[in-house]
Formats: C-alpha cells, structure tokens, sequence
C-alpha cells in the first residue's frame, strides 16, 4: 500500500483575536452582537477562508474599510500598490502559485528583508511559509484584494509559455521538502520511469492543484499529440496546460501505484482508490482508468470531507419541502428515495439525512458502491459483487443485524429493490437513491423493475429529484431586467414583469471569469399520499401522476430553481439548461 503525504502549512481556522474585536467595537465597526455570530460562524466554517475573506463577503466592511481598520490597529503601513511599478528581480523572490495561493505580492527586497502587500496579517502560517520559502525576513504591509489580485494578473499573468514550459516551472515550485511519498513497505516499483523525480511531482502537483481548486473530477485524456488534462470545476470542466505526451505513459504508471492498480494491464478497464494529505486534510481520491485510441484515459474523482455539506437547511431545500423532508426522515419505517443523474448530490442528501436522524439508540447500516464518506456512529458497508458480496447479498446480511435505519446506495435491480420493499414493510426506514428524470416517474420506475404496484404504493413515503446548479459569484454579480421572453420562458406572471430582477456574475478573478462560484441543489420533494398510492396501484402514466402531486402542493425542479433566480443565487440560464418545463 502507497500512502501520499504532502508536507505544507497546518490548515486552521480563521483568526479573530480579541484585540481586533475590541477595537471594532469601540471604533463602533462592528455591535457586539454582531462580533459573537461572526465567531460563531468562524468556528464553524472549514478553515478554507480568512477571516478579511469573511468580513468584506458578508457584508460587514468594505475592502477599503477593512483594510484601514487593520492597518490602523495593528499599526501596519496601507500601501495602494496599483501605483507601483515592481522590478522583475523583486517578483522573483516568489512564485506565482505562492502569490496566487496566498493572495500576496512581493513589493520591494533590500538585503534579507522582503517587503509583502497582504490582505490579512493575522494569517501568521502564511507569512511564516514566504519566510522559509524566500529564506528572507517578511515585512507586511496592508493593500485592497482586489489590488492585489489585479497586480499578480499584470505581472505573473501576462506571461506566455508553451504547456512544456508551464509544466516546467510548476514541477520548479514543488520542492521535495514539499511533497513526500512514502511507503508502507518495500514494493518493487518499476514502469516506464514513474518513480522519477519529475513524474512523481508531476503527480502531486496535478492532485495538489485539483485540492486548491474546488476541483470534483481530474480528467487526463490521451490525445494523438498530447496529453489532456481537464478538471471539474462547479460542475464544468475547465481545459488546463497539456502534459507533454512523452510523460504519458509514466504519469499513468505513477498513478497506477498509488491506486495500487496493475501497472502492466493496459487493455481492459481498471479501478482504484488513494488518500492524498495535504495542509493537514485527508481526500479521498476514486480512480477509473479505462484503454482508448490514443491510450488510457485517467478520471480522478476528488471526495473531500470538507466539502461534505451535512446541514439540511443549507442544501437547497425550500420550506415547504424541507418541512415534508424531515417528517419522512423522522417516520419509524418506510421507504424514501433521492433520485436525479449522477453528480446530482443524491449521496449528499443522504448523507445529510443520516446525519440528521443518526442516534446511539439507533442502529444505522449502509451498503454503498463505494462507501464515498464515513460518518461517526454509522455501520457503513462496501458492496463487493466480485467475491458475492453485492447489494442483494448485504442487504440480506443486514436484516440479521438487527437494523433500525438501512441506506442503500442504489437500487438497480429487482432483488435488490423487493429486499428494500421487504424491510420498509417489516419495520425498517430504508433510504436509497435511484436513476429517474423526476420525482414522480420513480414510481413506473419500481414497477418495471419487477415489483409489484401494490407493494410500491404501501412502502413508498417520500421521493426527491434534485439536480445541480451553479451558483452567482457574490464578487461580480449584477442586476438586470429580465426581457419579457424570459418572463414568458420560465412561466411567470407577465403583470409583474417590471418589478423583476434577475442577477447575472459579470467574471472575476474570484471565479475565474466564469461568473459562477459553488453550487446548490434543486429539489422536487413528492410527499406520498392516499391519492398517489392509488395511482401507483393503477399504474398511471408519470404524466397522470405529476399531475396529482402538482395539485397536492409538490413544487417541481423548475418551480425550485424559479425560486432561487428570484432571489438571485443562480441565474436563468442554469435553471433552463437543467430543468424542464412544467
């Protein structure tokens, strides 16, 4: 076994120190009050954002107000850098993943003592990196963000390289203090030059990258030239350098060890997982490697603890379906199932489910393909078909276990869907997740499967469609007036046409000039009830049955994402292109 490790700055939670809280409220900034949610909110958050970060994004001081609140209090020099002009020799004390990563930018250097515009001085971890880094004494001095960041765009941005060269200096910014593997054990390492130097950190920095940058899914791509490498970012994938193709292979191979997959199998389809620590957090990382044309195709699937949303109420959900969300999620037994294509959050919803109802008078088992995150307190099984252990297997297994609470990763076949019928009926509350383009097709869905429609009437208590949106970048988003053929696009009341406003992010470098950062769901919440259990009996169309349930107050996914188009957390565009009409 192969475990990465990826020395770097301990991660920690934004700094707030009681000092600068004292001088925000006598300078009368900030209210009391309002200092007690803001470190609440601190303790709670991630870690990934600093505390400057947080203040100016929630509205609680402008760039320009913070910058001099903090420069004022801890008696560090404001500098507005956009009336510099900084010498080549000066840039070159950091690099540009350095500058970029920590949002700083190198000033002026005289002797050992490097002077650094910043945003937030009380990130100390940050400083003391540059300082070992550069192997200089650090100076900070205060600047806007969006100074800074306009600054490190004209002078590390304009230049130009081929993907060789761009490679190149990336693999130069990734010492070897940085980045270790290290072995379990002896293994006899060999394949096409994998275990060179370069190739190793080739790797890591291609995995380090997709960490920093809320990047799902890493594509590597065999092409007749050149190597490919795209990554998943808020549900799209962003073209970056080429590798050069003579690294293929070995980059490849490298992989293959850390996944421990079969280095020398090259023709058929292959899978794998490995762990990758970096600034003190573990990802997960699923490997699906498959022969092409041009070679073998690399997906890496990044499954991040951090990024796990587990709290209901921020999901996405409306009130009104939150509330029919959590009364099934509270019922003794029965079945509920998420549905919605894959990448649609439907193991997020679950989980968050889970977690909400998750007690130690409970007993809580899962079978999942694979097990994507694990949770504290629950009994979460991998399903292996290859050696008879599939989900039918488990879940028969599971009924001897004495469960209260049973999570199903999928239901894809007849056997597996009468067990879950079987134990929703008998006592048990089963949740799963099933393949369906909306809530109410579920139901035809389960027929055709096998079972029998009286059976899906009776165990069926809830089913959720969701779909994935991006969000509207809070740093660039803008209003606008909708045209009445939006209006009419999205079903809304013509009437009321001149007091709609719709929001639209303009690009920057917040969200890389795409106008979206993060995503959200989209839910469609299908409460079941005497009238809907009857149509499952008679095996109405899904037509007949949306109907019913859209007169029995189920809001549909277009109807969820009108919602957040009004109050302007994504735009029309997303709603269109994932929704359908009602």
């Amino acid at each position: 076994m192969v475990r990465q490790v990826v020395r770097s700055v301990p991660l920690s939670k934004p700094i707030f120190s009681r000092s600068f809280q004292r001088y925000l409220t006598t300078r009368g900034i900030l209210s009391i009050d309002q200092v007690v949610d803001i470190e609440k909110a601190l303790n709670a958050s991630d870690g990934t954002q600093s505390l400057a970060a947080f203040l100016v994004e929630n509205n609680h001081l402008t760039e320009e107000e913070l910058a001099k609140a903090l420069s004022d209090h801890y008696q560090i020099p404001y500098i507005s850098i956009s009336e510099y002009e900084i010498d080549r020799e000066i840039l070159d004390s950091v690099s540009e993943d350095i500058a970029r990563r920590y949002k700083i930018i190198p000033l002026d250097r005289t002797d050992k003592l490097l002077t650094v515009a910043l945003v937030d001085p009380d990130n100390i971890h940050h400083l003391d990196e540059i300082k070992i880094k550069t192997r200089m004494d650090v100076m900070p001095v205060i600047s806007l963000p969006k100074e800074i960041e306009a600054a490190i765009d004209k002078y590390y941005g304009k230049q130009e390289s081929k993907p060789d060269e761009t490679y190149a200096s990336l693999l130069g910014d990734l010492e070897q203090d940085d980045i270790e593997v290290v072995h379990d054990q002896d293994d006899d390492l060999d394949g096409e030059g994998m275990e060179s130097a370069p190739i190793i950190r080739l790797v890591n920095m291609l995995i380090s990258e997709a960490i920093r940058g809320r990047t799902s899914d890493v594509h590597l791509e065999p092409e007749e030239k050149t190597f490919r490498v795209r990554y998943r970012i808020d549900g799209v994938l962003k073209e970056m350098p080429s590798i050069p193709k003579k690294m293929q292979n070995a980059v490849i191979s490298r992989i293959k060890i850390i996944s421990e997959l079969d280095i020398a199998e090259k023709r058929k389809p292959q899978d794998g997982r490995f762990k990758m620590k970096l600034e003190n957090r573990v990802v997960d990382f699923r490997v699906s490697i498959i022969p092409t044309v041009h070679g073998e195709k690399v997906v890496m699937r990044l499954l991040d603890k951090r990024n796990l949303q587990l709290d209901l109420s921020k999901l996405g959900f409306e009130p009104e379906s939150l509330a029919k969300f959590e009364r099934a999620i509270r019922r003794p037994y029965g079945m509920m199932i998420v549905t919605g294509p894959t990448g649609s959050g439907k193991s997020t919803t679950l989980y968050s489910a889970l977690s909400r109802i998750n007690d130690p008078g409970k007993n809580i088992m899962t079978a999942e393909d694979p097990v994507e995150y694990q949770i504290r307190g629950i009994n979460q099984v991998q399903v292996r078909p290859e050696i008879g252990m599939g989900f039918p297997e488990v879940l028969r297994s599971f009924l001897r276990q004495d469960p209260d609470i049973i999570m199903i990763g999928e239901i894809r076949d007849l056997e597996t869907a009468s067990i879950a019928v079987k134990a929703a009926l008998t006592g048990h509350f089963v949740l799963s997740t099933l393949h369906t383009n909306d809530a109410p097709s579920s139901l035809n869905r389960l027929v055709d499967m096998g079972l029998e429609p009286f059976l899906v009437g009776a165990s069926l208590l809830l089913v959720v469609a969701q779909r994935l949106v991006r969000k509207v970048c809070p740093e660039c988003k803008r209003p606008y007036q909708p045209t009445p053929e939006l209006i009419h696009q999205l079903g809304l009341d013509m009437a009321t046409a001149d007091q709609l406003v719709f929001f639209e992010g303009k690009g920057c470098g917040n969200c890389n000039e795409t106008g979206y950062r993060g995503r959200m769901a989209l839910y469609e919440v299908m409460e079941m009830d005497e009238e809907l259990s009857d149509a499952a009996i008679k095996g109405l169309s899904n037509r007949d049955i949306k109907n019913i349930a859209r007169k029995n107050g189920m809001k549909t996914l277009r109807d969820s994402g009108i919602v957040k188009v009004l109050d302007g957390m994504t735009t029309v565009q997303e709603v269109l292109s994932t929704t359908y009409e009602n």
